[in-house]
C-alpha cells in the first residue's frame, strides 16, 4: 500500500507547477490547492500505513509478580518479584525503557533465624560452637538492619597421659548487628551486599573476639553472604523479566525500602534497550502472562 501511494505522489508532483507556465497563462488556484492538498495527503497516508511499535515515550509494561522459590533449612520459602517498564526514548531504532523491579523481602524475614542457623551453626569438639538463638532483618532506609542473637564457645583439645580431653576456653552469648546497604555489582546485573559493624554486646572476652578478632570478620562474613544469596536469587532479572528482553537489561542502582509494617523491600533501577521486533514480542508475552493468572 505505501509503495502505490508514493508512486501516485510523485506523479502528482510531476505535474506542471505554476512557475512553469509563462507570465500570459494564468495557472487556475483550484489546480494548486488540488496539488498541494494531494501532497499533504499522500504523506498522511503513508505515515498512517507504517507499523506503529511500542516506542512511544510514557508507554508502560507491568510485569506481572513473580514468586521465586528457595530453600531455607528444609523449608519452602518465596520471594515474590515484579517489574515495571516504561518507554523513554528512542536512539537509532533501538528502544530505552527504565526498568523498576521490586522484590518482597516478606518471607524472608520471617525465617531469618532459620537461614542464619543454616549457614552459623557449628559444633565441632575440638574447635568452635556456634548456635544461633534469634536473627532479625529490617529496613533502615536505604539500607537494611540485621540483628542475631547467638551462643559461641571454643574448645581445646589436648592428650593428657595418653587421654584426649576437651576444654572450653571462652564461651558466652553475644548480640550482633550489622547494617546491609545494596549495591550493584561490576557486571550490572546482580545485587550485592555492602557491610557495616554495628554494636556488639557480648559476656566477657568474647566481645574483644568479635569486635576485632578473625571470629567477628568470619561471622560477619557468614552473615552478609547467607542474606545475599536468596537476594540475588529473588532479584535475578532472568526469573521475572519476559523472554524478548532477557540479556539486555542492566541495573544501575539498588535500594532497600520500608513496605510498610517493617516489611523489607529491594528495589533496582535500571535501564532495557530493544529493538522494535523484541517491543512486539515483549507486548505478546506480558499479555500472555496476564491471561494466564
Amino acid at each position: 500500500m505505501p509503495k502505490n501511494i508514493l508512486r501516485r505522489f510523485r506523479l502528482i508532483l510531476a505535474l506542471p507547477s505554476a512557475r512553469q507556465y509563462s507570465s500570459r497563462t494564468t495557472l487556475p488556484a483550484k489546480y494548486n490547492c488540488f496539488r498541494r492538498g494531494c501532497a499533504v495527503l499522500a504523506v498522511v497516508l503513508v505515515a498512517g500505513a507504517s507499523p506503529i511499535y511500542a516506542s512511544d515515550q510514557n508507554l508502560t509494561f507491568k510485569i506481572p509478580p513473580v514468586k521465586i522459590p528457595l530453600k531455607i533449612k528444609d523449608q519452602q520459602v518465596a520471594i515474590t518479584a515484579s517489574a515495571l517498564l516504561t518507554v523513554r526514548a528512542k536512539e537509532r531504532g533501538v528502544n530505552i525503557l527504565h526498568l523498576e523491579l521490586t522484590a518482597d523481602l516478606a518471607d524472608l524475614q520471617q525465617n531469618m533465624t532459620g537461614l542464619l542457623s543454616a549457614a552459623l551453626d557449628k559444633d565441632d569438639r575440638c574447635g568452635d560452637r556456634i548456635a544461633i538463638q534469634n536473627a532479625t532483618l529490617t529496613p533502615v532506609d536505604p539500607a537494611s538492619q540485621v540483628v542475631v542473637q547467638l551462643h559461641y564457645e571454643r574448645w581445646a583439645c589436648a592428650k593428657v597421659f595418653g587421654k584426649q580431653e576437651n576444654k572450653k576456653v571462652v564461651g558466652g552469648n553475644a548480640v550482633m548487628q550489622m547494617k546491609l546497604t545494596p549495591a550493584v555489582e561490576n557486571n550490572n546485573t546482580e545485587l550485592r551486599l555492602v557491610p557495616e559493624v554495628g554494636s556488639i554486646e557480648a559476656d566477657g572476652s568474647l566481645g574483644e573476639l568479635l569486635r576485632s578478632g578473625n571470629l567477628g570478620e568470619m561471622l560477619r562474613d557468614k552473615i552478609r553472604t547467607a542474606v545475599l544469596s536468596p537476594m540475588q536469587k529473588g532479584t535475578n532479572l532472568s526469573a521475572t523479566l519476559p523472554p524478548a528482553i532477557q540479556g539486555y537489561a542492566t541495573i544501575q542502582n539498588a535500594q532497600f525500602k520500608d513496605g510498610g509494617s517493617g516489611r523489607l523491600i529491594v528495589v533496582l533501577d535500571g535501564e532495557v534497550r530493544a529493538t522494535n521486533e523484541q517491543m512486539q514480542a515483549l507486548s505478546k508475552q506480558v499479555k500472555e502472562r496476564i491471561a494466564s493468572r
